[in-house]
């Protein structure tokens, strides 16, 4: 009863504080002097500053009481995310405050100060703002190692004192000095820290297509790239301009002589030789395929040598480039019909997806279909969309999506996500309801150009259809007496194929099941040749005439018609995907 009673009554005051706020918003404030504007401004700016406490006090009790997984996602961060639609950096400030901030419970169960209790009884006054907050965390994680429990107390307690009183610059300037006179001799060369700032991060590619990286490299790691660099860095090696580029050896004099990179120039040329150099060796597989550069493009881009190609980790590639590349042995080229946008015939009636289905799911898919996963083509698995494989449902490229591995899992019948494909072929995710908010179904991140689609022309007679005029019923044409005779569709299925799937697979005697086997073992790249200049680098990159523009010239096809794939009448798709040499 007393418990019913505190949910009531929180219930009715957060509700009397929203109706509190609505008659403050409405109230006028032009007849307010100066001063009762001031006065005023000052009691908003406090409680703006109080309210974040109260935010730390109730997360902190829903972790308690439940746990991502119960809720329908992968962590704290996520559920933020996803319910009240922040980002990942704000939802990692508001869980990063409420943890030192907050409340706190021993195992035992009795409840313990915050980590940092002088700040956080300033917020909860409403001395501090986020600002101030942010820089006093920041200066305490800043503590050398050696400081003590009190000492650490002592130097949190005089910031706070200092903060009430100061902006956000001046306190961090105090901080700053305070910091210096605890550790004047800075910090001590320690394997430890090195290992923890070491990293190499990827930017955004930007509007020219260009992609920045920022690397903070260990000593071992800039040692190999400096012998790389002096090697392939070296004037005249590696440059793209030369009609026969250098890429092993000693370049020649002439070629020295012509080499009018700078020396960032030179590393990058350096960088994508080696690249290409590590790609023609064997490197094993990556989520079940072996490790290739695959770019999805259209036939059109193909055939108006306009447009971009898409790769598996999403960089967006000129339709030239990916004309050019596709000459390099190693590589993988998916194509699609930019009419109906379904994937190439490649069906497999198999439980788990084959290299092909997994090269068209990654080129159609481009990432992981959750809305909000940013995960690339490259890191996805193969997940049953319309139905699990237990559950009856089908490996068919049309039936299957792209879903990382936290993601995929997060799919359960039993009060997790649910996903379905709707008839444009669109995989949509359906949140539980602890998360459904109304948010979009549909990751567009890797697939922007479904924003652009346009209505459908049906949909548009719909709503025109009560202005218009009944149509006028013609009388059907007499047959003619010779009818042209048609030509049977390639993907036609066979008469004697039933078009509804039986409950119990039967297979043809005439055929033996190892078939699909040996289908995928041979589906390996060719065995890795010794690096060369005419596979390192294309000395005429815009000069490849292609004969069919669908299927560039020195490519094949990367299957035959496989006579255990299942039947389809609604997705009749037509083109052809094609492999490198």
């Amino acid at each position: 009863m007393y418990v019913r009673v505190m949910q009531v009554g929180v219930v009715d005051a957060v509700a009397g504080l929203r109706a509190a706020f609505d008659a403050f918003a409405a109230c006028d404030f032009g007849a307010l002097s100066r001063a009762e504007l001031l006065t005023v401004l000052d009691e908003y700016e406090t409680l703006l500053c109080r309210l974040p406490a109260v935010g730390h006090r109730l997360l902190s009790q829903l972790q308690v009481e439940a746990t991502p997984g119960e809720l329908g996602a992968k962590s704290w961060n996520e559920v933020l995310r996803t319910r009240w639609r922040l980002s990942t950096a704000e939802a990692g400030r508001r869980l990063g405050e409420a943890a030192e901030l907050g409340p706190r419970r021993a195992l035992s169960g009795e409840p313990l100060a915050p980590v940092l209790p002088a700040v956080a009884a300033a917020q909860a006054a409403g001395l501090l703002n986020g600002e101030h907050v942010k820089v006093l965390r920041d200066a305490v994680h800043r503590l050398p190692g050696f400081v003590d429990a009190a000492t650490a107390e002592q130097f949190e307690a005089d910031l706070v004192r200092v903060a009430v009183g100061v902006g956000p610059k001046e306190l961090k300037d105090t901080a700053e000095l305070r910091l210096f006179l605890l550790d004047q001799d800075g910090p001590e060369p320690d394997d430890t820290e090195r290992a923890r700032k070491r990293g190499l991060s990827t930017g955004k590619q930007g509007r020219d297509a260009m992609t920045p990286w920022t690397a903070n490299l260990t000593p071992e790691a800039a040692a190999v790239w400096e012998v790389l660099f002096a090697k392939f860095a070296a004037p005249g090696m590696c440059n793209p301009d030369d009609e026969q580029p250098c890429t092993s050896g000693t370049p020649t004099q002439a070629q020295i002589d012509n080499d009018h990179r700078s020396l960032a120039q030179r590393q990058h040329d350096a960088l994508l030789v080696v690249g290409r150099i590590a790609l023609m060796t064997d490197l094993g597989q990556l989520n079940g395929l072996p490790v290739s550069l695959i770019i999805r493009t259209t036939v059109q881009d193909l055939e108006s040598r306009a447009g971009i190609g898409i790769s598996g980790g999403g960089t967006k590639i000129p339709i030239r480039d990916v004309i050019r590349m596709g000459a390099h042995a190693h590589h993988f080229l998916a194509v699609f019909d930019q009419a109906s946008g379904s994937a190439l015939n490649l069906f497999r009636a198999r439980r788990i997806a084959s290299p092909a289905q997994r090269i068209m799911l990654i080129a159609r898919d481009g990432g992981c279909t959750k809305p909000g996963c940013t995960v690339g083509a490259y890191g996805c698995q193969a997940h049953h969309a319309t139905a699990d494989w237990a559950a009856g449902g089908n490996t068919n490229v049309d039936d299957m999506a792209l879903a990382c591995g936290p993601d995929n899992r997060l799919v359960d019948d039993d009060g997790g996500y649910s996903t379905t494909i709707n008839p444009d072929g669109v995989v949509q995710w359906h949140p539980p309801p602890e998360l459904d908010h109304g948010q979009h179904r549909i990751n567009y991140l890797h697939r922007p150009e479904l924003l652009l689609t346009p209505p459908e022309p049906e949909r548009e007679g719909e709503l025109n259809s009560t202005s218009a005029p009944e149509p006028v019923q013609q009388p059907a044409p007499a047959p003619h007496p010779h009818p042209e005779p048609q030509p049977v569709p390639e993907l036609d299925p066979d008469p004697d194929w039933d078009i509804k799937p039986h409950q119990q697979h039967e297979p043809d005697t005439e055929w033996d099941i190892d078939w699909n086997t040996d289908w995928d073992n041979d589906f390996n790249p060719p065995t890795p040749s010794t690096p060369s200049v005419e596979h390192l680098w294309d000395p005429e990159p815009y000069a490849l005439e292609i004969t069919e523009p669908e299927i560039p010239a020195g490519w094949t096809l990367l299957d035959t018609p496989d006579p255990w794939q299942p039947t389809s009448t609604g997705n009749a798709v037509s083109g052809k995907a094609v492999r490198g040499p």
